[in-house]
């Protein structure tokens, strides 16, 4: 069978991945697992750009006062200072690797501004920066020799002491991962001296989400299974304005829409932002999201307006070239029409937890990008800090890897076992998985979505053991597939983030509870679980 072994194993392709498998490459071979082609991912995806102070009358305490209000009083201010004061230099390695930034007449770098922001302060290519990135990345990552990708692979299971029969004394350590190819079925270990989880989000848990399909939680959930901690899961952000459209495919409409001037109304035409908050359209996420949704409810109507129509046409073509193709095709001219928008999960502040050098709770295993809770985004992500914490704790997480200097393989690597398929059966029941999967989306999109209750939690939890019982039964009998792969790991997920949201007393940043709208504890507290093997 096949079996390989490798210095380093990431577990995905997104910034996070590429940029640490760029770090790690000089140190030794680099082995990349992602799901589909290599440039699919949640990176791609991201239009509005890189939050990084560089401009002289932008400082490194409004970057962080700005974050530190976003996250709801639950950021880890170390960890915020880390990402804002190490945030440069990365930006700048980007630079250098030829990611190509918008930059103004003068030939500077365009810095934008996001709702949260106090300053201009977002680096961006256009409207299409996380593909820019992704991109130049993608080259760097094939001219290297020291670094394979495996495409079309995934994630079955972490391998750590539990896969061993002489287990009892052994501490919790990785010894890299039982890897699937999807096309022909064949399941293997690729073993590491350190495994890399960089999976990314899980907005597929929802109905409606800006992520790509492969969006699915599996570090969150192998990590979890493997024994790993995570903390703070009740916390999903939910994106304000994504394209409401029955072939818009929850397309996001970028936080710099508003930036730039976009103003939100009713569908009759009434703005209503400033009834929710002084800093209008410019406010958090959060209440941006709630604002919409509230504003929905009471008036009865599917979708609300965002409406740029008042700036010059040119101005907003140049500006958001891809909104501007996208709604195009779909017969809405956002330079002459407002933009129907919903608000869409988007973005999992909460993860495998994580120190400031990206190591977790089991030896040997790092997480780095939105697989992690880092302490950065506290209770509400602030606007594009989310890619600058990738390069950020990519880094950390290969300089960690460096300083402990030469490497070797644990001594139970040998003893890892081939993959026992042993009592499974091919089967063609699409059907189970398809309806497991529409029930667990409708359950969270219903029951743990913008606003909560303790009842609707409840019952969620409920419906999401009894389909968990059922994958869990399915899995054990069943050949290995990606879809029955990302079942498993979206109901774990989904079980997690109700867990999380029902030990939270409190309506803090995107956990809003109508059970307790008023309640804040005065400290910080995070939401921890662990998995009891």
């Amino acid at each position: 069978m096949t079996r390989i072994k490798s210095d380093f194993l990431i577990i995905g392709s997104g910034v996070s991945g590429l940029f640490t498998a760029l770090k790690l490459a000089p140190l030794g071979s680099v082995v990349v697992v992602t799901k589909k082609a290599d440039y699919e991912s949640n990176t791609n995806y991201a239009q509005g750009g890189i939050a990084s102070v560089f401009d002289d009358k932008d400082k490194f305490e409004e970057h962080i006062k700005d974050t530190l209000e976003s996250g709801a009083g639950l950021c880890d201010l170390e960890a915020v200072r880390v990402l804002v004061e190490e945030g440069p230099t990365r930006v700048r390695e980007l630079l250098d690797l030829g990611v190509p930034f918008t930059r103004n007449q003068t030939g500077e770098l365009d810095l934008a501004r996001e709702g949260g922001h106090s300053k201009n302060r977002i680096i961006h290519s256009l409207d299409r920066t996380g593909s820019a990135v992704e991109q130049s990345l993608l080259d760097h990552v094939h001219a290297n020799k020291n670094i394979q990708i495996l495409e079309n692979h995934a994630c079955v299971d972490l391998i750590t002491k539990h896969h061993l029969k002489d287990k009892d004394n052994l501490p919790l350590r990785c010894y890299g991962a039982y890897i699937v190819d999807t096309e022909t079925g064949e399941v293997f270990p690729v073993l590491a001296k350190k495994t890399i989880l960089a999976t990314g989000g899980a907005g597929q848990v929802y109905l409606h989400t800006t992520n790509p399909n492969i969006a699915t939680g599996d570090g969150v959930a192998s990590a979890y299974r493997a024994g790993a901690i995570v903390k703070n899961m009740e916390f999903y952000q939910f994106h304000p304005t994504s394209l409401f459209h029955e072939q818009g495919n929850s397309f996001l409409i970028s936080e710099a829409v508003r930036g730039h001037g976009g103003i939100l109304r009713e569908i009759g035409g009434r703005p209503f932002m400033k009834d929710y908050h002084d800093m209008g359209e410019l406010a958090p996420r959060d209440i941006v999201a709630r604002a919409i949704d509230d504003t929905m409810k009471k008036r009865g109507e599917p979708h609300v307006l965002l409406d740029i129509t008042h700036r010059p046409a040119n101005d907003i073509i140049n500006h958001f070239p891809s909104i501007y193709e996208r709604c195009k095709k779909l017969g809405i001219d956002i330079t002459t029409d407002p933009i129907p928008v919903v608000p869409a999960a988007h973005y999992m502040c909460g993860g495998v937890a994580t120190d400031l050098l990206g190591r977790t709770n089991i030896a040997d295993l790092y997480a780095c990008g939105e697989t992690t809770c880092t302490g950065v985004h506290g209770g509400n992500r602030l606007a594009s800090n989310s890619l600058l914490e990738c390069l950020v704790f990519s880094h950390r997480i290969a300089g960690d890897i460096k300083s402990q200097g030469k490497l070797s393989y644990s001594a139970e690597t040998d003893l890892i076992p081939d993959w026992n398929k042993e009592g499974t059966t091919n089967t063609e029941e699409w059907v189970l998985i398809s309806h497991d999967l529409i029930e667990i989306k409708t359950i969270m999109s219903n029951y743990v979505g913008i606003v909560r209750s303790d009842m609707r939690l409840e019952r969620a939890l409920r419906r999401l053991k009894l389909i968990s019982e059922e994958v869990k039964d399915y899995y054990n009998r069943t050949t290995v597939s990606l879809g029955l792969l990302e079942l498993r790991n979206l109901v774990k997920v989904a079980e997690l983030i109700v867990r999380s949201a029902l030990l939270r007393k409190e309506s803090r940043g995107l956990h809003f509870s109508t059970d307790y709208p008023e309640d804040r504890t005065p400290s910080r507290q995070d939401t921890i679980l662990s998995h009891k093997l």
